[in-house]
């Protein structure tokens, strides 16, 4: 009687497990350690994928074969495809610090996080949602944290100062990338990268580490939200070229929330081009004049440089014509009592009060933090079917990030993509911009491009892409679908063998 009331409760169990839709044992792969799922999804045109996911932790070891982290990672494969024809794309954010939750969970996976169509949060709890607009019709996916992001930890017993730095981050990543190859026996496969922000540095110096070190070749890059030479970024007295660069996002901002003159208000990209010109010709000389400047020309550059900021002539004279973003995103509307988004121009807040010089707080960034935040674990737990007893990472504490390979001078990883674009005549490259974006400005993401000295055979294989949006461009609703009628161009340009 007990072994038959013994079988009948296996037989129960086993049935009722058999109905679970998601889990399965780990992947019985060396170094590899994974929860499998099932999961579909249905596009825009109502076509339905089904995929396998899976999600966990490849090992990272060192060249004594000895485990010195633990990489996280979720890995969506399209069901009934063959694997050495089907494109594997690798994504990851930036930070330095960011885990992939963004990229994640915003655009490119199969679910993504509910938001209003302009980007704006739902009130919490917040959601996730089939994602129509997901890359699974074009290519296989692995998102993956950095270590010290997301899940990602160095082993027992190891620093995580290892992985904290510009060459730490390409060598660890660039290993995942090579190991899961190997493991997951992809080699074969059309291979991409998808980096935003920082994860555009490192996108650029995966292009070349990855080649140089692992003979492995890529078809693509994303470089989303790109910064590939910090010297044109980074504000400082003395550097005066970021300042010229930034004010066509002063001007793009200024004219959404309507703070320019009725001309320019009429069309953004006629305003925009007339921004570039006048920040490329007489602001710029202005700028590289400094104490050779008479008073007559600071005067008419004032001027100009009001109408196509929005702020008040004498604001642009006390500040030598050289305002910083900070005192942009508290000046423009600080008659309306509000501040404007650093991530997202198009966003505003309310600090304690109007006076002060700087804004107490990012309005685009707080607007995402909560949803993408609980989005994430939720969808972990309950449709990926992943229990970790840690906190996932979404910013990991990575400081201070090391730049010893660059001492005395800034980081241009733009010099690492031209190197590889020349070794490797295939590669393409997807640029995608946002208007609204402060984080990394569209205009300076074009300037470096501009100057990565490509050759004309080189220059005709990166495709240049800009939004109505911000940082994360793809949290509005039509800049999602553009974005993803872009990928597509993108990816039917970069797998054409002629």
């Amino acid at each position: 009687m007990r072994v038959c009331i013994l079988l009948v409760l296996q037989l129960w169990f086993y049935s009722a497990t058999a109905q679970q839709p998601a889990t399965a044992a780990a992947a019985s792969i060396p170094g590899v350690t994974t929860t499998t799922s099932k999961g579909s999804v249905t596009l825009l045109n109502g076509q339905k994928i089904t995929y396998t996911t899976q999600t966990g932790y490849l090992d990272l070891k060192n060249d004594s074969d000895k485990t010195i982290a633990k990489m996280f990672f979720v890995y969506y494969k399209k069901d009934g495809e063959d694997v050495g024809k089907r494109p594997l794309t690798f994504a990851f954010n930036g930070g330095p610090g960011s885990s992939t939750v963004w990229l994640h969970m915003g655009g490119l996976a199969p679910k993504r996080v509910l938001l209003k169509d302009d980007g704006t949060a739902t009130a919490p709890p917040y959601q996730w949602i089939n994602n129509e607009y997901t890359w699974l019709d074009k290519t296989d996916l692995v998102f993956l944290d950095p270590i010290s992001t997301g899940y990602s930890r160095p082993a027992a017993g190891e620093s995580a100062k290892q992985f904290h730095g510009y060459v730490e981050d390409v060598q660890s990543v660039g290993n995942f990338i090579r190991d899961f190859l190997s493991r997951y026996e992809r080699w074969g496969s059309p291979k991409f990268l998808a980096g935003e922000s920082y994860g555009t540095t490192r996108a650029a110096g995966l292009s070349k580490f990855l080649q140089d070190q692992h003979r492995i070749y890529i078809n693509g890059i994303f470089l989303i939200s790109a910064i590939l030479n910090f010297g044109t970024n980074d504000y400082y007295p003395g550097n005066d070229l970021p300042r010229a660069l930034y004010l066509p996002s002063y001007t793009a901002a200024a004219w959404y929330h309507k703070k320019l003159a009725p001309a320019l208000q009429a069309d953004l990209n006629k305003t925009l081009r007339e921004a570039e010109s006048f920040a490329l010709g007489e602001y710029a000389t202005a700028l590289i004049k400094g104490g050779w400047l008479s008073e007559q020309e600071k005067d008419r550059i004032a001027e100009k440089m009001s109408y196509y900021t929005g702020l008040s002539k004498s604001f642009c004279l006390q500040a030598n014509l050289r305002v910083e973003e900070n005192r942009f995103w508290k000046e423009l509307r600080r008659a309306d009592g509000l501040t404007i988004g650093r991530l997202d121009a198009r966003f505003v807040g309310r600090d304690l009060d109007d006076a002060g010089e700087n804004v107490s707080f990012d309005p685009s960034f707080t607007n995402i933090d909560g949803p993408f935040t609980s989005a994430m674990n939720d969808y972990f737990q309950r449709e990926l079917n992943f229990k970790e007893e840690k906190p996932y990472n979404i910013f990991g504490n990575v400081r201070p990030w090391n730049y010893n390979n660059v001492q005395n001078q800034f980081l241009n990883v733009a010099e690492s993509l031209r190197d590889a674009m020349a070794k490797n005549p295939a590669l393409k490259v997807y640029l995608g911009c946002g208007f609204y974006d402060f984080a990394t400005p569209y205009f300076t993401a074009q300037y470096d491009l501009e100057h990565m000295h490509l050759r004309s055979e080189h220059r005709k294989n990166v495709k240049v892409y800009t939004y109505e949006s911000g940082h994360m461009y793809y949290i509005h609703k039509p800049s999602l679908v553009k974005f993803k009628k872009d990928v597509d161009e993108f990816f039917a340009f970069s797998l054409d063998n002629k």
